[in-house]
């Protein structure tokens, strides 16, 4: 199935252009983008004012969440103090539940934002059987309940965007299709369907959900589908609640970017928990990254595509020491420039040195290979630790590997009988090299690219080893220069995320000059790796980014229960805001923590409630004593 123009050009998927009040969305605009506020929507001020600093820092498109009548009946009185103020940006309505706000909202603001999982529906987290004829009876239901909102929208020119949530499935699509990325885009073209049978083509669609594996395989079936009907709705990009911070930004990085990298999006959201117009600036520098993409030096079509672009399997290699086969993937650090390497220079990398022990502890996000260069080393490094020297200073001393060019690696026999890292550009694959690899059980290949579409270049190389049959497994290496750190957050992610989504990659290698601290591309690299969902050293958050509903303070409470929790490598909990971001939009988190009230927690184990209506002030110790009842709970070290 065809999910873009290209797998080795760039180009932008061609959308319809929809207009949302005075801005289009799809054709030949840029992308757009949009944020959501987080005050109370009946607190007309607060929001007017929030949306001003939304606005003032970039924002296209405002969306407030309206619960009710009353807050849908609100957003007339926000619009016009907006206007009074000099500010005529388009409006969503955010609904979910209640069909009856939406109409309101469809009669003032620009544009509707529904869930198809619960504008119609229920979630009792029931599985039903269903005939035909008894699912049929379903979807007219929907249809007498959706209709009356499609056509309010088309008689007063007001968009729409049926967005589609992974945690959010209604029971019947779940039952039917299971929780996948095929259900998510069913439970979109159901409504779609609806809206063509009126004629009503105003339609924005977007696939969201936190696990970026499948974000990114809903959105590309979504777009083989829509190629498939001859559609050409455009397309909302965002990666729902993705936390806060450097996890947050490498988060949205690796779902969103992967898929503007093949042209795909028209308005995108980063959804962090931080204030609104904070988001603004990450969108923008995100969009940053593709600048000049289209201009890209030429790379040769796919014509054979081995890849796995709808469904997860990771490309199979040969085991090399504890790289490839079964392994998760390696962090490989650069220290090549460093103008001095010392014990401690290691501890940036995750180890640490106990003087009175003398020994090295390692944290869970510990590099597992060092590349130093020509440089020497007199001391003990880490036991675990791989230490890889440029070629010619391995051959003086034989310790650690060596790290050779295609020539070297070609025309010289003095190669280790262990490990031999290989540096390789898509221009240097060859029929020698390909016959080599065959039978060498001890390269590993860094693979490079100087291409503007580097990940292009790069899927191209992996394409072609798959193609010939070599299962040398292979370091994904990037360079970045001159970059400040949030920059290099977002662009690695895209770069380096994209590759790793699609099961291609046993490494990461990322070599910066002046783009910050050896510490943080460590942690941006192991923070990609868990982005992706390919190797798990961290607690990982799925936290909402708040707006009108939320029913505590979710910045502060996530900090609260990070502090707590953030030791516990590969548990996964939820703070939900609302109950509509509680248990569905949590879909993969362990543990959820998710406010039911003014000042009142529900915790649940998975998507079972445990606990309900639990005092603030003691729910993050019942959620401790919750993780601990389970034996997920482990002291800090």
């Amino acid at each position: 199935m065809k999910y873009c123009n290209s797998l080795s050009n760039y180009s932008r998927f061609k959308t319809r252009e929809v207009k949302v009040g005075n801005i289009g969305i799809g054709g030949s605009n840029p992308i757009r983008i949009q944020s959501m506020t987080t005050t109370d929507t009946m607190d007309t001020i607060a929001t007017v004012e929030e949306s001003i600093r939304m606005i003032d820092a970039g924002c296209e498109l405002v969306r407030i969440t309206a619960p009710s009548k009353k807050e849908a009946l609100n957003l007339k009185s926000i619009k016009e103090e907006l206007t009074k103020r000099g500010y005529n940006t388009p409006i969503i309505a955010d609904i979910h539940y209640t069909p009856n706000a939406a109409e309101i909202a469809a009669t003032i603001i620009e544009k509707v934002r529904v869930n198809p999982g619960n504008y119609a529906d229920k979630k009792k987290f029931e599985n039903i059987e269903y005939t035909e004829v008894t699912y049929n009876n379903e979807i007219e239901r929907i249809r007498e309940k959706f209709t009356p909102l499609v056509r309010i929208c088309k008689e007063n020119g007001t968009a729409m965007r049926i967005g589609t949530n992974h945690g959010s499935l209604s029971d019947r699509i779940l039952s039917r299709y299971g929780d996948t990325p095929k259900g998510m885009v069913e439970s979109a073209m159901e409504f779609l369907r609806i809206c063509r049978d009126e004629d009503y083509h105003e339609i924005i669609l977007s696939m969201k959900a936190s696990n970026t594996r499948v974000m990114v395989q809903a959105y590309r079936l979504l777009v083989a589908e829509m190629i498939k009907e001859g559609m050409d709705y455009p397309l909302h990009l965002g990666v729902t609640e993705a936390g806060e911070g450097e996890d947050g930004r490498i988060k949205s990085a690796v779902g969103i970017g992967t898929l503007l990298a093949d042209g795909i999006g028209d308005t995108i959201r980063v959804s962090l928990t931080e204030a609104p117009e904070f988001e603004i600036p990450v969108a923008q520098n995100l969009l940053k990254h593709f600048e000049g993409i289209d201009k890209h030096d030429s790379i040769e079509k796919i014509t054979k595509n081995p890849l796995h672009s709808f469904d997860y399997k990771r490309r199979k290699t040969n085991e090399v020491l504890n790289i490839g086969g079964g392994n998760a993937p390696i962090v490989m650090a650069d220290f090549c420039l460093k103008e001095k390497i010392t014990a401690a220079s290691f501890f940036a990398l995750g180890s640490n040195y106990s003087v009175p022990l003398d020994k090295w502890n390692l944290t869970d996000m510990a590099a597992d290979y060092v590349f130093v260069g020509n440089h020497d080393l007199d001391f003990e490094v880490p036991g675990t630790l791989g230490v890889i020297y440029n070629y010619k200073k391995w051959v003086e001393h034989k310790k650690g590997y060596p790290f050779l060019t295609i020539n070297d690696y070609l025309d010289d026999d003095k190669i280790s009988e262990k490990l031999n890292i290989v540096y390789v550009c898509l221009s240097d694959l060859c029929e020698e090299l390909f016959t080599k690899l065959k039978t060498d059980t001890t390269a590993v290949l860094m693979i490079d690219t100087y291409n503007e579409n580097g990940l292009a270049e790069q899927r191209k190389l992996f394409t072609e080893l798959m193609n010939n049959g070599i299962k040398t497994p292979v370091i994904i290496g990037r360079a970045y220069g001159d970059l400040p750190e949030e920059q290099l957050q977002l662009s690695a992610s895209s770069d380096l995320g994209a590759l790793l989504l699609d099961g291609l990659g046993d490494g990461i290698f990322i070599a910066t000059e002046n783009c910050g601290s050896y510490q943080s591309v460590n942690s941006l690299a192991f923070g990609i790796l868990q982005a992706s969902r390919t190797r798990i050293s961290k607690t990982e958050y799925i936290s909402c980014p708040s707006c009108g509903r939320t029913l505590f303070d979710l910045q502060e409470t996530t900090a609260k229960i990070r502090k707590e929790t953030d030791h516990l490598k590969g548990v996964k909990i939820g703070i939900m805001g609302c109950i509509v971001n509680g248990p569905g939009e949590m879909a993969d988190a362990d543990y959820g923590y998710v406010g039911t009230g003014k000042g009142k927690i529900t915790l649940y184990k998975e998507q079972t409630v445990v606990e309900k209506n639990i005092a603030e002030e003691k729910a993050v110790s019942a959620l401790i004593d919750l993780i601990k009842e389970h034996g997920d709970w482990v002291e800090r070290k």
